[in-house]
């Protein structure tokens, strides 16, 4: 196991991390889903619970190495923090969905 490979990984998914409590402020106070990709936030998640999938991987077949001899634990912090952080956000924009569908419906019947 490379620490310094391990603590290289884990700047790049905090640095990465930060915006995301940002984008999930502004996302809230918004309210609305307008200029949002949901695509873009799938293939996000999805990036990060394949690195995820890719460090058990990379547990496994250490054996019977003990998992934190393989992986550094704080790296697995980061990417299950992104992954609940992207989560939030994509839960938010489909809150921020029936907003807009109300405003839409209010605009339509008034």
């Amino acid at each position: 196991m490379d620490t310094f490979i391990s603590i290289m990984e884990t700047m790049m998914v905090i640095l990465f991390g930060i915006s995301w409590p940002i984008n999930i402020r502004k996302a809230w106070k918004a309210k609305t889903a307008k200029g949002t990709s949901i695509l873009f936030y799938m293939f996000i998640w999805f990036g990060y619970v394949f690195a995820l999938v890719g460090k058990f991987a990379l547990i496994s077949n250490n054996r019977p190495a003990p998992w934190y001899q393989t992986v550094h634990w704080y790296v697995l912090f980061f990417y299950i923090l992104n992954i609940i952080m992207v989560t939030i956000g994509i839960a938010i924009y489909f809150r921020n969905i029936r907003y807009d569908n109300r405003i839409k419906t209010e605009t339509v019947n008034a």
